[in-house]
C-alpha cells in the first residue's frame, strides 16, 4: 500500500553544505560542553566534592534500593501517562479530522488549550484546586492525570501529523474497494501513520518521562522525590543529585536511542514520493485527509 523509500516525508533531506554545517557546529557543541564538565570537575575538585569518601557512601547496596523504589515510581507514572496519553491523544487525533464539526471544533479546542496551559499549573490545580471541590485523587494520580492532559494533546498532533502525511490515494484506494471510513482508518490509514511517526512517539516518551520529576510536588514517590530526601538525610547534595541525573540520562539516552534506530532502521516507511514498485493509484501527491 505504501512506497519504500530512505528520505524523510516531514522534512527535507538536508544537502552536503547543511550536512557540512552539522558537523561543524555538532563537534563544536561537544567541545564547549566537553570545557563546562573539565571546569565543573575542576571546580568540585577545588572543594572537596570529588573525594572518595563522599561516593563512598553510594556502594552501599541499601541507597540503591532506596533510589530504586523511586525509580520503580518514576516508570510506574511515566507508563501509565504513556498508555492513558497515547489513547486519548489518538481518539483526539481522529475527532479533529473527523468530518462532524462539533467533534472537531471540541477536540481542536482541548488541543490547543492543553498546549498552552504549563502542566505545572495541572498539578498545582490537582492538588490544591480539586480537592476543595471534593474531589481529591491518591497521589499517584495527582502526576499522572496532569501529565496524560498535557502529553495526549502532543500525542495527537504527532499522530495526525503522519495521517496527513499519508497519500490521499490510501484512503480513496480503500473507499472504492467498499470499505467503510473506519475500516479504512483501522486497517489502512493508522498503521501505516504510526510506522511512521513511531520516532516522534518515542521522543515524546522522554520528554514524557522528564515530566515525572514534578511529582515531587505532589509527595509522589518518584526518583527525584527519594533523591531530595535522601540528600537531606546525608547531607551529600551534589553527589545525590549526581547519581539521579546519571540514572535520568541512561533511560532518557535509551529511548532517544530507539528513536534513532527507528528513524534509520531499513525499510522505513515514507510517504513523500511514489516510485514504480507502488500500486497504481495507491499512491498520489500528498494532500490534507479528506473526513
Amino acid at each position: 500500500m505504501t512506497s519504500t523509500v530512505s528520505a524523510p516525508a516531514l522534512y527535507d533531506e538536508p544537502g552536503p553544505r547543511t550536512r557540512r554545517n552539522i558537523r561543524i557546529w555538532s563537534v563544536v557543541s561537544a567541545l564547549v560542553i566537553l570545557g563546562v564538565v573539565v571546569l565543573a570537575l575542576l571546580q568540585f575538585a577545588s572543594k572537596g566534592q570529588l573525594d572518595g569518601d563522599r561516593w563512598a557512601p553510594f556502594l552501599d547496596i541499601a541507597i540503591w534500593e532506596y533510589l530504586g523504589v523511586g525509580l520503580v515510581g518514576t516508570l510506574q507514572a511515566a507508563a501509565l501517562t504513556a498508555v492513558f496519553g497515547f489513547v486519548l491523544g489518538l481518539l483526539l487525533a481522529l475527532g479533529r479530522l473527523s468530518r462532524i464539526a462539533p467533534i472537531r471544533w471540541l477536540c481542536t479546542g482541548y488541543i490547543e488549550v492543553a498546549r498552552t496551559i504549563p502542566v505545572l499549573l495541572l498539578i498545582y490545580l490537582m492538588l490544591f484546586g480539586l480537592p476543595q471541590l471534593g474531589l481529591n485523587f491518591p497521589v499517584l494520580w495527582k502526576l499522572v492525570i496532569p501529565l496524560t492532559i498535557a502529553n495526549s494533546a502532543a500525542f495527537a498532533e504527532i499522530i495526525r501529523a503522519g495521517i496527513l502525511a499519508l497519500p490521499r490515494g490510501q484512503r480513496e484506494a480503500g473507499l472504492s474497494l467498499g470499505m467503510s471510513h473506519w475500516q479504512v482508518d483501522r486497517k489502512i490509514v493508522l498503521p501505516q501513520a504510526m510506522r511512521f511517526v513511531a520516532p516522534s512517539l518515542v521522543v515524546q516518551l522522554v520528554s514524557l518521562l522528564k515530566d515525572t520529576s514534578l511529582g515531587y510536588i505532589v509527595a509522589f514517590t518518584e526518583l527525584l522525590y527519594r533523591g531530595q530526601v535522601l540528600s537531606a538525610y546525608n547531607g551529600l547534595l551534589i553527589q545525590t543529585f549526581v547519581v539521579v541525573t546519571a540514572i535520568f540520562l541512561v533511560l532518557n539516552g535509551s529511548l532517544s536511542g530507539l528513536a534513532s534506530r527507528l528513524q534509520r532502521r531499513p525499510g522505513r516507511r515514507s510517504l513523500a514520493a511514489p516510485t514504480e514498485s507502488a500500486p497504481a493509484g495507491l499512491t498520489t501527491p500528498n494532500a490534507p485527509v479528506d473526513r
